[in-house]
């Protein structure tokens, strides 16, 4: 039966008046010069004198001259039944998800638990029906002295930022929130179902340790909180502007502060879930670094030490560093100059070879290694690179090579109207009533892995290092319960290069491997592609595409299409095409294409119809969330937002098979019942 919502002032009294809310608030800023609305852009910008946000910079770099000797075009790849020689570890379908700077996360989650953006409800929806769960982190430079308050802020906001002490690195403002995040965090799980959360310990003060996050994380997420940072990038705590920790402050400091705070967590009868809570040690320092890297850091022994209350093993990596770009400084990489970096698998093979020893510790201790902050590039990415379609193939390639080297998760940063290498982006405030979302080419990287890896949780990845090992085809088998399932084969060659497509013979078992035929009959192919490696926006996997910048509800456009390739059993032999440039995955069997490929006609989505400002909210029951706690999800419920719908009982919804219709919003925000 439907229900009657009732949303605080958004119900008006009028027996025919339509429910209506809309945020008005905007973000408190406490730098009274600052500019909550900055950042526009023109479609007609001339790159030269682009002065807009770098989220929508137009400027395309070229693409760099062909391999020199060119890569074979035609190869052979042999698989075998029964597994294979340097198998990965099991690998969860989420093992690609998103870190959220924590700054940001009222432009991309939503203003508050009452307002949650629609396109992100549709772009977790998008995930979590390929791979059937998705992991996001809300955190960053910005949590390391980030206050929890009760509020609410000026306006009514939940969260306020000093822009006038920015005193770091990357420029990331100090904060205070109110648990309403926490509780947005947890209605965005009701809504779409299967997203869990990180959060982490504010570690610029440890006398004592604000704990407060952890016990608000718990009460409200309950086991959607699937584990708290303990401390980001400590390995700068003392590196000036950062000097918030003596000057050699080192690992063994680090590791007598987590066994403080686990000491002080103990203690705290707020805190019902004390084991398997911290991860550790989320540092960026790289293999040079003697006393900061990885390896220094185990020595400690306090993974052995703290084993009992550590979630997981975490470690922070870009493969370059755009910093001094954006902040200053001598010697700012050049994108062009790096661009050939981003189209080898050969620097993404020897940067996960830094932390061969560190997968062999979390291994050894049984615990998962994770890469929990990661993009093309850090202090925003490249401009060229990192919104360019190289940006996708990269992305694919890195998170299929982590996941072959024993990582266990690689979550992707998301920061603000200034980065490149967003997945996506929400308009300008002042753009967000006619403009949609963008979504840059990491994204469509997810939904490649979410299939690539798919909801079974088995999914074990081999690095083929096929065509001899040219860095420019690489390939990945992936197996499940002993058996070859997918492929996964990148061509990074582009067509400016010359007609580059691949064609690869695929064959499993059979001939000198001393097993019997096993090429399946037909082999189906999803294709991530674009027309050139420096392309921008209007990407398309398996046929489908999320648009240009600011033409994006979250919902994919257009017919899904997979291939269908007929193998020659005879001569146990499939020829695969590759194109130019592109990513195929190939489902070996039925049942692993099926398992991920969602049916349009039973697929959860939030539609984002009307334009005007009184018809764009969709309400929820506020006893639907009240009594969630964190663990039960609103897959089946009904909502609406129809006009008039008040005097028809409201709750009503338009089904799509078993899916959901959450109607008539525009890109801005969903209603959801704050928890208190």
């Amino acid at each position: 039966m439907a229900r009657s919502l009732i949303v605080g002032a958004a119900l008006a009294a009028s027996a025919h008046a339509q429910t209506i809310y809309y945020p008005t608030n905007p973000q408190v800023y406490l730098n009274p010069h600052a500019d909550a609305a900055s950042g526009t852009v023109s479609a007609t910008a001339a790159a030269a004198t682009y002065t807009g946000a770098a989220a929508y910079n137009p400027t395309q770099l070229n693409v760099p001259a062909a391999p020199d000797p060119a890569p074979a075009t035609q190869f052979p790849i042999q698989l075998f039944t029964g597994g294979m020689t340097n198998l990965s570890i099991p690998q969860p379908g989420n093992f690609m998800g998103f870190s959220v700077e924590m700054s940001v996360s009222t432009q991309i989650l939503g203003k508050n638990s009452s307002a949650i953006n629609v396109p992100f409800l549709n772009l977790l929806a998008n995930v979590v029906a390929r791979a059937g769960s998705v992991q996001i982190r809300v955190g960053g430079n910005t949590q390391e002295n980030a206050e929890l308050k009760p509020g609410p802020f000026e306006n009514n906001t939940i969260l306020t930022k000093d822009l006038a002490n920015s005193q770091n690195p990357t420029g990331t403002p100090p904060i205070q929130y109110t648990p309403d995040l926490i509780y947005m965090m947890n209605n965005i799980s009701e809504l779409v179902g299967g997203v869990s959360w990180y959060l982490g310990v504010p570690f610029f003060n440890n006398t004592p340790f604000d704990l407060s996050v952890i016990e608000y994380g718990q009460a409200i997420l309950g086991d959607r909180l699937l584990g708290l940072q303990a401390a980001n990038e400590p390995d700068l705590y003392a590196a000036p502007p950062r000097t918030h920790r003596p000057t050699g402050y080192s690992p063994k400091d680090y590791a007598a502060e987590i066994g403080n705070l686990i000491q002080q967590t103990a203690g705290d009868d707020k805190i019902t879930r004390k084991d398997g809570l911290f991860l550790i040690p989320s540092t960026s320092a790289v293999i040079s670094d003697l006393e900061w890297n990885p390896d220094a850091v185990w020595a400690t022994g306090m993974v052995q030490t703290y084993s009992q209350s550590l979630k997981a093993l975490a470690l922070e990596r870009y493969p370059e560093n755009n910093c001094v770009a954006v902040y200053g400084g001598d010697n700012p990489v050049i994108p062009q100059d790096v661009l050939p970096n981003y189209l080898s698998h050969a620097p993404n093979v020897q940067l996960a070879g830094e932390y061969a020893s560190s997968a062999q510790v979390a291994v050894a201790n049984g615990k998962p290694l994770v890469l929990f902050e990661t993009n093309t590039a850090s202090c925003s990415g490249f401009v060229g690179i990192s919104d360019a379609f190289v940006a996708a193939l990269w992305s694919v390639d890195w998170a299929m090579t982590l996941a072959s080297s024993n990582f266990s998760t690689a979550l992707f940063h998301v920061g603000g109207q200034q980065a490149s290498y967003n997945p996506f982006t929400p308009p300008p405030t002042n753009q967000s009533h006619f403009r949609q979302w963008s979504v840059g080419p990491v994204y469509y990287s997810t939904l490649f892995m979410a299939e690539a890896m798919g909801p079974s949780n088995k999914s074990q990845v081999v690095d083929l290092f096929a065509n001899s090992n040219n860095p420019s085809t690489p390939g990945w088998a992936i197996y499940e319960d002993g058996n070859p399932t997918k492929l996964v084969l990148i061509n990074y060659l582009d067509p400016a290069q010359g007609q580059n497509e691949l064609t690869v013979s695929l064959s499993i078992g059979g001939g000198q491997t001393g097993q019997a035929n096993a090429t399946p009959g037909q082999v189906r192919v999803k294709s991530l592609t674009a027309g050139s490696v420096v392309q921008k926006g209007n990407f398309t996997w398996a046929g489908q595409t999320l648009g240009n910048n600011f033409q994006s509800d979250g919902r994919l456009q257009g017919e899904q299409q997979v291939d269908t390739v007929q193998c020659d059993t005879g001569n146990n032999v499939c020829q695969i095409k590759v194109p130019s440039p592109g990513a195929v995955l190939v489902f070996l069997t039925d049942d692993a294409l099926n398992s991920v490929t969602p049916d349009p006609k039973n697929t959860l989505t939030f539609p984002t119809t009307f334009v005007t400002a009184t018809i764009n909210t969709a309400s929820v029951d506020p006893t639907l969330l009240a009594t969630s706690n964190g663990h039960n999800d609103l897959g089946r419920k009904e909502y609406t937002t129809s006009p008039n719908s008040r005097n028809k009982n409201s709750a009503t919804a338009i089904r799509t098979g078993a899916g959901l219709v959450l109607g008539a919003v525009i890109g801005a925000c969903v209603l959801a019942s704050k928890l208190w």
